[in-house]
């Protein structure tokens, strides 16, 4: 084995990096891929070549020294220019990337990312695909950390330079109910009076339902909040309480459809975007490629078939 001890090396930085984004040994070499004891020896490495300590271990969390709150930034520059580079030697060479890293939210896990990936994988035969499926918040915050090379999650507001954004979709917010509880009555009566299965505030998506209700003073019976659509839809189709739900949501649960009704939001309507993110010139034009493909596998499995079977979601769920 080549002795890097002294040496700065590229694997060295990124090792640094994901330790001062983590500040944690262990959270880093499972980012990583790597073991404790391996990341632990590239910052050792690390600081003897540079001649400075650049993490306090013995804090808890890790915290970065002066020198290492310096050198962060500098290190930051040289990934940067190593994807760039490894992105300028593979454009018009795509079908020979080596590995590409790919987030997508649990709402496509049973349909549109196995397609996606064997559409991907049939182009692209020498390249090893690393999926990670999650909650749109957790898939952002990958991207930003360098652990992710593209991610399709809903829009969480976040902006930066170095993001490439391609807007796929757009779905509205609507309620699952029980099958034919809506053709009793007043829908938001009715509502009212049963008790309200919530998406968890912990999440991206349960925020913005919780802060819709808010800014609207809208007040519901909010006895239940779970984190699974599958979970929710189980309650709804049980008849013990309704949701605020996306359509991708509702079909995601799709063996609870018959039990439930879909309809639309029977007071102030809300939105949330689907988008295609990246860093910006690393993978060339595979982003937009990449997104062009989302796209119709959306239309083919998504959004034309919800058309058929809940016309009013024609003009409400939409390619962008």
């Amino acid at each position: 084995m080549v002795e890097t001890a002294g040496r700065i090396t590229l694997w060295g930085v990124e090792v640094f990096v994901a330790a001062a984004d983590e500040r944690s040994i262990s959270v880093a070499a499972r980012r990583l891929g790597a073991s404790p004891s391996s990341v632990s020896q590239q910052l050792t490495n690390l600081e003897t070549a540079l001649g400075a300590p650049l993490l306090d271990r013995s804090a808890r969390p890790m915290s970065l020294t002066p020198a290492g709150a310096l050198f962060l930034k500098r290190a930051q520059a040289i990934l940067n220019e190593a994807e760039q580079a490894r992105a300028e030697l593979a454009l018009g060479a795509m079908s020979h990337l080596s590995r590409l890293r790919l987030g997508m939210i649990e709402d496509f896990d049973a349909d549109v990312t196995p397609r996606l990936l064997s559409d991907l994988a049939g182009e692209m035969k020498t390249t090893r695909f690393l999926l990670e499926t999650g909650a749109s918040h957790r898939l952002h915050d990958q991207l930003d950390a360098r652990a992710l090379d593209v991610i399709i999650a809903a829009d969480t507001g976040a902006s930066a330079p170095w993001m490439e954004v391609h807007a796929l979709m757009e779905e509205p917010f609507v309620a699952a109910v029980p099958k034919g509880l809506i053709n009793k009555g007043d829908p938001i009566q009715i509502l009212r009076d049963l008790p309200l299965v919530q998406y968890t505030a912990r999440h991206h998506m349960g925020r913005m339902i919780s802060d819709h209700l808010a800014r609207h003073n809208i007040r519901l019976n909010n006895r239940f909040e779970l984190d699974s659509y599958h979970a929710i839809m189980a309650m709804v189709a049980a008849g013990a309480g309704w949701s605020i739900i996306t359509p991708l949501g509702f079909f995601h649960a799709h063996r609870f459809r018959a039990q439930t009704d879909l309809i639309e939001l029977p007071f102030a309507p809300m939105t949330r975007r689907i988008n295609l993110t990246a860093r910006e010139g690393v993978l060339g034009e595979l982003p937009q490629d990449m997104a062009a493909r989302a796209k119709l596998i959306l239309s083919e499995m998504i959004v034309d078939p919800a058309a058929q079977t809940y016309p009013w979601l024609r003009d409400k769920l939409v390619l962008l």
